[in-house]
């Protein structure tokens, strides 16, 4: 049998809290261990995971606390190094602001791994409260710097029902075992939240490993929940800083100049037309920052 876990973290999720462990406790599947990776921690904090773990019989956790925001890639490592330290063959990553109440998700999604031998395997993601796609399955787009998701907010239907291998998806709910970690290592902890986990899918299929998504698994996300949304300053100062970071890191001329020109004119004509103040100051700290003190080491 293998060893599953589960790695998720925190930044002010007591909103989102009760309905996760209500997720995991209808889970079919038991055999693993959840690791709260808390940036955010207090007395309330600690009293609500000790309430609904003993509402949902969820005992099989580490609570870990840091003394700051450490950001979500610093966050997921300390989680995969313990789970990794504590003999999980398997880790999934999953975000809290989510919902899922198939019982057959985390059981479907190690067997499948386990008897195929696949190293990463993922859901479909719908938006919560909705059959809206938030993405299944996705790609890159090299000379943008970007990557997409399938069927953002179509209605869920058969063209979305297709299993099989993708070239993108998000680790807001993505199953990886240890050979991916051994193999490329862990997060690149310099994005803080945004386009971690475009850099750790990107190099793990230049590695040669695939991404498998198995629709009928569903989960739920409430998305964005801890950052505001994307367009709020400080997702626009994140996404952008670190998406000419992502540029920077794995391409080189002339995709490079390609995806950087294509950076600055769209998110120029955003600043023009469209952002207001408090947006326009953190998209030119967005830009000197990506540019001048994001190194590439």
């Amino acid at each position: 049998m293998a060893m599953l876990g589960l790695v998720t973290v925190l930044f002010k999720s007591d909103d989102v809290l009760e309905d996760f462990f209500h997720s995991l406790s209808v889970q079919t599947f038991t055999d693993y261990r959840l690791y709260l990776i808390d940036n955010s921690p207090g007395a309330a904090t600690d009293n609500l995971i000790r309430s609904v773990s003993e509402k949902y019989g969820i005992t099989q956790y580490d609570h870990i606390k840091n003394d700051g925001n450490y950001g979500v890639a610093k966050g997921n490592n300390q989680g995969i190094r313990k789970a990794l330290d504590d003999g999980a063959d398997y880790v999934i990553l999953l975000n809290n602001d989510i919902d899922f109440r198939q019982t057959f998700v985390l059981g479907d999604l190690v067997n499948y791994a386990v008897e195929h031998h696949e190293n990463i395997v993922f859901p479909k993601v719908m938006f919560y409260g909705s059959r809206r796609i938030q993405v299944a399955g996705g790609k890159f787009i090299n000379y943008k710097g970007v990557s997409i998701g399938f069927g953002v907010n179509d209605e869920d239907g058969e063209a979305y029902n297709q299993p099989g291998y993708s070239g993108y998806a998000p680790t807001c709910f993505m199953l990886i075992s240890r050979k991916v970690f051994d193999t490329i290592g862990y997060m690149d902890e310099r994005y803080f939240v945004y386009y971690d986990d475009d850099d750790f899918v990107y190099r793990a299929l230049k590695a040669g490993f695939k991404l498998y998504y198995m629709p009928h698994t569903e989960i739920f996300h409430k998305a964005s929940f801890s950052t505001g949304g994307h367009e709020s300053p400080f997702s626009v100062y994140q996404i952008n800083r670190n998406r000419i970071y992502f540029i920077k890191k794995h391409f080189s001329f002339p995709l490079k100049q390609v995806a950087l020109s294509h950076a600055i004119t769209t998110k120029g004509i955003r600043y023009l037309f469209y952002y207001d103040k408090e947006r326009r100051k953190a998209l030119r700290n967005a830009f000197v920052d990506g540019f001048f003190k994001m190194k590439v080491v």
